[in-house]
């Protein structure tokens, strides 16, 4: 695991450092150094949960919160994303696996830092009647970071969408709308 996480965490600063670059800003805008991240295995047990979207989901969909994830899968089809998270209907397509490769996710931070240049990735996980297994790296900017509109990403034609926030705030909101209790 700590191999895998050290390979991820390069991976991870490489990509940010891109798309910093794409952005017409220093390679290491995201700070992918001072970043919090979480490195999770994740086990899909091949039977259905129930939910208001039906009983085949075995994860609902959502965005990833942070700036990015990083996602190796065993091969095992189900994952789905949505293209146009804002469009209705919803068209899911199913993301098939190559060998070797990581699906990448963009996170809502990410999103609001852009002003929606880069959009998060709605995603799903369908279950098909086997077990599903993959590890999930997910990247966030440190806590104190503010996340506000980069200003290559808005113009008066195209003003920020997303009020500044702090990345803990940002979080935190997100998961209680996420988990309320009742």
């Amino acid at each position: 695991m700590k191999s895998y996480y050290q390979c991820a965490m390069g991976t991870s600063k490489r990509i940010l450092s891109l798309i910093a670059l794409s952005l017409d800003l220093d390679a290491e805008f995201f700070k992918p150094d001072g970043s919090e991240t979480i490195l999770r295995p994740i086990h899909y047990s091949g039977r259905a949960i129930e939910s208001k979207h039906g009983s085949d989901h075995g994860a609902n969909a959502h965005t990833d919160y942070g700036m990015l994830t990083l996602l190796s899968t065993d091969g095992t089809p189900g994952l789905q994303i949505c293209r146009d998270k804002d469009g209705r209907p919803q068209l899911w397509e199913d993301v098939h696996h190559i060998d070797g490769a990581l699906v990448v996710n963009i996170g809502d931070l990410l999103e609001r830092w852009t002003n929606n240049v880069y959009r998060s990735t709605l995603h799903r996980v369908l279950m098909v009647g086997k077990e599903r297994y993959s590890v999930a790296f997910f990247v966030w900017p440190s806590p104190d970071m503010m996340v506000t509109c980069i200003e290559s990403c808005c113009s008066e034609a195209n003003p920020p969408r997303y009020p500044p926030i702090r990345s803990d705030e940002y979080l935190e909101q997100r998961l209680t709308s996420t988990y309320k209790y009742k």
